[in-house]
């Protein structure tokens, strides 16, 4: 297992790199992962071809996904291990902003005396 400290440095992930690496959790060709984001997402994501193959490349240097299969011009990538120990760390981070922000939001949405 790699080192927290290893895998850190690639935190915060942006939200391209997030759901692409959160879609290869199990092997996937380009244009499937540009799909799934996007319904995962509900739409706010939606990834080009340009953007996709940019981050693929940049994960592969890294060591975090690897290409398991080629067919005609279709390539399948997955996460490595340092990949998902990545991941996870990203959705703990994201657990954490998110419990913060809940708390939070009740506050934003009471009625206030300026909004009354």
């Amino acid at each position: 297992m790699v080192s927290t400290k290893n895998v850190s440095k690639y935190l915060p992930l942006t939200e391209s790199t997030f759901y692409i690496m959160l879609v290869l959790i199990e092997p996937m060709h380009g244009y499937g992962v540009m799909q799934k984001v996007e319904g995962i997402s509900q739409g706010t994501v939606r990834l080009g071809p340009g953007t996709l193959y940019g981050v693929f490349s940049t994960l592969e240097k890294e060591g975090l996904i690897v290409k398991v299969k080629e067919e005609e011009r279709r390539k399948c990538y997955t996460l490595t291990s340092k990949g998902k120990q990545v991941l996870a760390m990203q959705i703990e981070r994201l657990e954490i902003m998110s419990a913060n922000g809940s708390s939070i939001l009740e506050h934003l949405r009471e009625p206030t005396a300026e909004g009354i």
